[in-house]
């Protein structure tokens, strides 16, 4: 890792490199020399360089000295800030350091070695310290601070030394993930290790130092003035925060939020402290009180604007708000356009959230700037494969990977599409090459057992599985091996399918037929067994349907009219996205992150097809009820209440328009019922002025033809697919049958729910047309067969 000091020392050879006429300043011919140099296989056009040059001088006006140009400091800045490679930069331009450079790089991390009153003179101070304290705007500013910093340091040294003895200090390589692209610091500063520290904080040895720690805490307290005691903590809590203690430096940080609340730098950096330690909602708080104070401010803090967005946006992604994190992050990109950390953000946000063309605009955008950028080639890959680019995707990915090798994302996410594309040996390799940095992630050796599967390896799948079932002790994978279990015993020959399924033939739909009024008809079933997997991405089964009410009662939305000329209470992405919060509150922050993808790409592309970024929110609560938790009847009055909210039926009583009911119901089947396009709504003709009541609509509601009469289909699904049919396994499959099991009653086979709505049959058993019968549960099964039984014994003579 390169250190503060030859940071420093490398940006100072290329300022000295590209200030020919050396004044001291970088001249927008200089700037843009360098620009170019830096980048030599990218061709800019003028129109990008004088756009490029534009920002930079806007952006860092603090450090633009008039004709000169750019100072030697601003050009550090532009590096502290992410908008350049210090390293990428140096190499490029063939430089090097010479063996004095090198040795006032060390120098500049030296740290004190005595803890007496012979304190060295200023400008050897200035080099033992790390490069923040020394700075103009964020270092210190008072001699007793340098005191107390010096004494701090042989505190940690003491602590390091005697827990590194003991074998009790800790290093996790992270070095394998993908980076957040946090932005650490305000200003010039070395970045956290890439070895992320754990410090043992209950033995004696810690306990004494938190004491000795104290004392230093109380000097700080005992300044002469309020500006010195700011300057006291603010200097303890950078100590402790570049060593990683950061439930201490937290402490200092907030006092100094005590002292100087209106002040950026304490809160952004006890924002930080909080992201580190996992408590994302303080977090974001604390940077929102940054910004507050940053705004306020004026021009003085204009430049670090762009930091703190993209703080506030990972900690909003922490607590699993990607859709309000994406505003954050194009801020700091509008702000900031070279800043590619905010744009690889961006990007790997829209993604997680399904907007792939926008993803994929930013994370090329990233990597435009920088090149060597692993972590936006993995997640622009992974955006390329879904949007169905998969030779693209697969160069993209091994290109993260010949940048970064151990790079788990790009490895686990390259097995994930060959898998998808049938290359199993293929995706058995990746999955072999992620368990090898990460030997406990057991999504990998669960897909790995499943990709061997597809290459016919049985026995390989067994054990492969056997391991994951080792690492979680999940229900799907007792599953998985009792499928295996089967397939062996019947030694059925595969059909290709990645799951190991036996042979089977499709069947066209009009050859299935139902025996009984309760059997399900196939494509009803495929309908609602969509619809059930996308309440189960959602968790939207567990959200009380009376919430939706609720937040109808207690919410304050303004009516607008958007561009319509329709009034309606109609709010952005990411304010929806703060309700579906509320609503899905007992969700951890990544299931959160996976529901409101599922809502974003299923319902919201269709509320917001004019890519407006509002939703109707009457409309939307009304689409959501009859997925939520809750009994048929009451589902169905919210969604009618729902109607009622909105402002066009305001006034009339307990009743809605007919035109708003017929447009509901149009919407809710292209939504939920695939087989009816988006264009079905679209089919109104004039203005509908009749009035409907409640029972009108739920007439309308429950029509199987021209409602949403898949409801009740659904609501079989929702109480009966936990249950199991004994020992009883799928014909086509080889599964355990969980809920419902088809029965064709002349060759006596059995289907699942999946391998029946997808027509599928064994080949053994080939007939003009196949009857099935449903079970939901073995005991109707049996009482079926008992009632057959007494049939036949009253015919017998």
């Amino acid at each position: 890792m390169t250190t503060r000091g030859s940071r420093s020392e490398k940006v100072k050879r290329i300022f000295h490199q590209f200030d020919e006429n050396h004044d001291g300043g970088l001249n927008r011919d200089e700037m843009a020399a360098l620009v170019v140099a830096v980048n030599p296989r990218v061709k800019f056009s003028d129109e990008q360089i004088n756009a490029i040059l534009d920002e930079v001088f806007r952006t860092y006006g603090d450090f633009i000295d008039g004709e000169k140009g750019l100072t030697y400091e601003g050009l550090l800045r532009t590096y502290d800030d992410g908008a350049g490679d210090v390293d990428r930069d140096f190499d490029a331009l063939g430089l090097e350091l010479t063996l004095d450079e090198t040795k006032a790089s060390m120098a500049s991390e030296a740290s004190s070695s005595s803890i007496v009153d012979e304190r060295l003179v200023e400008s050897q101070k200035k080099q033992r310290t790390a490069a923040w304290a020394v700075s103009p705007n964020h270092g210190i500013v008072f001699d007793d601070t340098w005191k107390i910093v010096d004494d701090l340091e042989i505190l940690v040294k003491r602590l390091k030394a005697k827990q590194a003895k003991d074998g009790k200090l800790k290093a996790d390589n992270i070095d394998a993930f993908s980076d957040a692209g946090w932005s650490r610091e305000l200003g010039p500063s070395s970045e956290i290790s890439d070895k992320r520290v754990f410090w043992e904080e209950s033995g004696h040895e810690y306990a004494a130092f938190v004491r000795e720690l104290g004392v230093l805490r109380s000097r700080a307290d005992g300044a002469r003035s309020r500006e010195q005691a700011f300057d006291g903590h603010m200097a303890i809590g950078r100590v402790l925060y570049e060593h990683q203690l950061f439930k201490e430096a937290l402490v200092s940080f907030k006092r100094a939020c005590e002292l100087q609340p209106v002040d950026v730098r304490p809160h952004f950096r006890a924002g930080n402290c909080l992201y580190v330690l996992g408590r994302y909602k303080e977090a974001k708080d604390e940077f929102l009180l940054a910004l507050e104070a940053a705004e306020a401010g004026g021009n003085q803090w204009a430049y670090l604007l762009p930091q703190i967005y993209v703080n506030l946006g990972i900690a909003l992604e922490g607590e699993g708000m990607v859709l309000s994190a994406c505003e954050y992050y194009r801020e700091a990109a509008i702000l900031c356009p070279t800043h590619f950390r905010a744009l690889k953000l961006l990007g790997s946000a829209l993604f997680g959230v399904g907007e792939y063309r926008a993803a994929v605009k930013a994370l090329e955008e990233a990597i435009f700037m920088k090149p060597d950028y692993a972590d936006a080639h993995c997640d622009l890959a992974s955006a390329l494969h879904a949007m169905g680019d998969d030779d693209k995707a697969i160069v993209i990915f091994q290109k993260a990977i010949d940048l970064k090798p151990g790079h788990v994302d790009a490895l686990y996410n390259l097995g994930g599409l060959y898998m998808d594309a049938g290359r199993f040996p293929r995706a058995s390799e990746m999955y072999t090459r992620v368990l090898a940095v990460w030997p406990n992630h057991w999504r990998a050796q669960l897909n790995k057992a499943v990709s061997l599967l597809g290459a016919r390896e049985t026995e390989e799948a067994k054990k492969a599985l056997k391991e994951a079932l080792k690492m979680t002790n999940r229900v799907e994978l007792h599953d998985a091996i009792a499928h295996l279990k089967q397939l062996q015993k019947k030694k059925v020959k595969g059909n290709g399918g990645a799951n190991g399924e036996g042979s089977f033939v499709v069947v066209e739909p009009t050859k299935f037929k139902t025996v009984g009024e309760r059997t399900t008809l196939r494509q009803e079933l495929a309908n609602a067994l969509e619809i059930r997997a996308f309440q189960r991405i959602t968790r939207l089964s567990r959200c009380d349907v009376e919430l939706l009410k609720k937040e109808m009662n207690d919410g304050e939305v303004p009516v607008s009219y958007s561009g319509t000329g329709v009034p309606q209470r109609s709010i952005r992405k990411p304010n929806l996205e703060e309700i579906l919060r509320r609503l899905l509150d007992f969700l951890k922050p990544e299931t959160f992150q996976g529901a409101v993808k599922a809502i974003n790409e299923r319902i919201l592309s269709v509320f917001d097809d004019t890519g407006s970024g509002r939703v109707d929110l009457g409309m939307f609560f009304a689409v959501l009820a009859p997925i939520c938790s809750g009994p048929p009847e009451k589902r169905k009055r919210v969604a009618f209440d729902a109607l009622l909210w909105r402002p066009v039926n305001e006034g009339g009583g307990a009743q809605i328009r007919k035109a708003d009911a017929t447009r509901y119901i149009k919407l809710l089947r292209a939504i939920y019922v695939p087989s009816h396009g988006v264009s079905e709504i679209l089919e109104l003709h004039g203005e509908d002025l009749s009035m409907m009541s409640f029972t009108e609509f739920l007439v309308m509601f429950d029509d199987t033809d021209w409602g949403f009469g898949i409801m009740s289909t659904l609501l079989k699904l929702e109480t009966g697919d936990r249950n199991r049919h004994g020992n009883r396994v799928c014909s086509v499959c080889r599964y355990p049958i969980i809920g419902s099991r088809f029965k064709e009653i002349k060759s006596h086979f059995s289907l699942c729910n999946q391998c029946y709505s997808e027509g599928k049959v064994p080949p053994a058993h080939k007939q003009e047309e196949y009857k099935f019968r449903e079970y939901g549960s073995e005991a109707e099964a049996m009482k079926d067969k008992c009632k057959c039984f007494t049939l036949q014994s009253h015919s017998d003579p």
